[in-house]
């Protein structure tokens, strides 16, 4: 059986405060805690997710704690909703901000908008407008 993508986990610096973000700015929720390491290196990781804390839809958040958390921008955070001015407006709430306004995709039915974290990191904040075509 091929391998089927299940979460993304962003390394961050500040665990508490970032977790903090992501259930505010996008409604998750905490679904679990772990302390374990990583080839010998000690991480601290939390959980968040809408539904459970595991699979589609899930981040997890990881913490080296003895290391400095990489550089952000290495990846960009998807995340879809019915009303992007009220994402925008809850993400900024949070401690977030706009990268670009609100812009229409020329080659989807979408409108579109990038935010970033406290820590740096951008998301891809969509409002699906219509069909989407798998041309």
């Amino acid at each position: 059986m091929p391998g089927t993508f299940s979460f993304t986990k962003l390394v961050v610096d500040d665990l508490e405060g970032m977790s903090a973000y992501y259930q505010k700015a996008y409604g998750l929720k905490e679904h679990g805690r772990i302390q374990a390491e990583i080839d010998g290196d000690p991480i601290d990781e939390i959980f968040l997710g809408a539904e459970s804390g595991h699979g589609p839809g899930s981040i997890m958040l990881l913490k080296f704690t003895t290391r400095p958390a990489p550089r952000p921008g290495a990846i960009i955070l998807g995340f879809q909703t019915d009303d992007l001015e009220k994402l925008l407006g809850e993400v900024e709430a949070a401690g977030g901000r706009r990268q670009t306004e609100i812009s229409e995709s020329e080659v989807a039915p979408v409108r579109v908008a990038f935010t970033v974290d406290p820590e740096g990191n951008s998301a891809e904040n969509i409002q699906i407008m219509g069909p989407v075509s798998a041309d």
